[in-house]
């Protein structure tokens, strides 16, 4: 039969004056104990039992307990300062329940060692693990140069395949979102410029601001950085779930190099890719500032098209389009850098690709200053 009393502590006065027992009964289980009701009925008991008079002579009597399992010896070995009362009287059954816990004692973490450098420390790890990834950073781009003289030397054998499905994956199905994102910027950078140009009556030179502005720095910039957010983390999350899968070691053991068939074709794709999509996102920016241009300032859009070339010269267009491979081969390296040193778990998956789009956006960055620096006196 099941049981069913409540557990209940209670507190009688005997004689002589000051002799407190406290008696226990009913079933003292986990299943019970959880009970809101029940729970809060106990507490109130035990601050009862606290405010009993410290001079008091306190007898314990758990021989009247139906049952009681671990959590509820506990209880009560916690209401007794975990230390067993002089009086205390047991039923057979429960001596095991309080010797575990007499033997277990006081439960406590271990101390933490202090550390006086802390703050030296975690900047020398930081330091070591960027080095880390300089050190593998450069180890893959050997390896790389090497891919790429096998692929040059036999090139029937090269991974065509690789390299003409990634083109598709990350060049033609980033279109619709590069065009979106350089219309708008196009909108935006015309109509800023047209409201301060047109206060000083310069109105003719909104071309040459948008022409030098979209074609030698915001087209290259902004294909890469949507690049490396959209195709840069597919590429980290394809080599990080290869590797929890482990199809990164069976593709070791098969004698299929991770260098010539992962590496390379993600790098000859994102080098042909860029550049076309650094096209596309130039002309739709300026599609989208010449719409601007027209409906703020009246330009017609054959004047705008007609003053272009005279605007920006050639030099500009070779230079926006050698960002885009360089850009393009920097946001795949990096991408299968950190994809390759994933750890099987889902944390290291998603840290890694995490880390991998803020490393190839500042990578990008870091060298579009070094292109600015370089060509300053180039193209104007």
């Amino acid at each position: 039969m099941p049981v069913k009393q409540d557990p209940t502590l209670s507190v009688e006065r005997g004689e002589p004056a000051g002799g407190v027992t406290l008696r226990a009964s009913g079933a003292w289980l986990v299943q019970r104990m959880a009970q809101k009701k029940v729970m809060r009925a106990l507490q109130r008991s035990a601050k009862s039992v606290e405010s009993i008079a410290a001079g008091s002579a306190i007898e314990w009597d758990l021989s009247g307990i139906e049952r009681i399992d671990h959590i509820g010896a506990q209880f009560f070995w916690n209401l007794w300062g975990k230390a067993r009362p002089p009086k205390l009287t047991l039923a057979p059954a429960q001596e095991s329940f309080f010797e575990r816990l007499a033997q277990a004692g006081a439960l406590a973490l271990p101390p933490q060692p202090v550390q006086r450098m802390a703050a030296l420390v975690a900047l020398g790890s930081a330091a070591l693990g960027f080095f880390e990834h300089v050190y593998g950073f450069i180890g893959l781009i050997g390896q790389l140069m090497l891919d790429l003289g096998q692929f040059a030397r036999n090139p029937a054998r090269g991974p065509w395949k690789e390299v003409s499905a990634n083109i598709f994956h990350i060049g033609f199905q980033a279109l619709g979102i590069t065009a979106l994102v350089g219309f708008l910027i196009g909108v935006v950078l015309s109509y800023l410029s047209a409201q301060q140009l047109h206060s000083f009556g310069g109105d003719i030179y909104l071309v040459d601001i948008l022409g030098m502005s979209i074609i030698r720095e915001l087209g290259p910039l902004l294909a890469a950085i949507l690049v490396a957010g959209r195709s840069g983390s597919a590429i980290t999350a394809q080599l990080g779930v290869m590797r929890v899968t482990e199809e990164l070691d069976a593709m070791l053991v098969m004698g299929l190099p991770h260098g010539f068939r992962l590496v390379l074709p993600k790098v000859i794709a994102l080098a042909i890719a860029m550049p076309l999509l650094v096209i596309w996102t130039d002309a739709i920016a300026l599609i989208g500032g010449m719409s601007a241009a027209q409906l703020q300032l009246g330009m017609a859009p054959g004047y705008f098209i007609a003053s272009l070339p005279g605007a920006v010269p050639l030099p500009n267009y070779w230079i926006g389009l050698g960002k885009g491979v360089v850009f393009g081969s920097l946001i795949a390296l990096v991408s299968c850098h950190f994809g390759l040193r994933i750890k099987p778990n889902t944390e290291s998956l998603g840290h890694g690709t995490t880390t991998s789009v803020v490393s190839a956006i500042t990578v990008v960055i870091l060298a579009d200053a070094v292109f600015a620096i370089v060509f300053s006196e180039v193209g104007y």
